[in-house]
């Protein structure tokens, strides 16, 4: 079961576990608690950084699968 779907914003991945953070600086995403992290949902973050959304999704699940 996904525990992070593209709609979420990165402040609601965070809220599941703060530890998430490092996945996102993988990705060079690094102003987690600015105030676009709590407006933007993850597909809107990936496009505006460039970066494949099925890729950044893939890993911020392994992450949770992990726990």
């Amino acid at each position: 079961m996904e525990a992070v779907n593209k709609d979420m914003t990165i402040y609601e991945v965070l809220q599941l576990n703060p530890e998430v953070a490092p996945v996102f600086f993988g990705f060079g995403m690094h102003c987690l608690h600015c105030p676009t992290a709590r407006g933007e949902t993850l597909e809107q973050a990936a496009a505006a950084h460039g970066i494949e959304l099925s890729d950044m999704m893939d890993k911020l699940n392994a992450f949770f699968d992990q726990e």
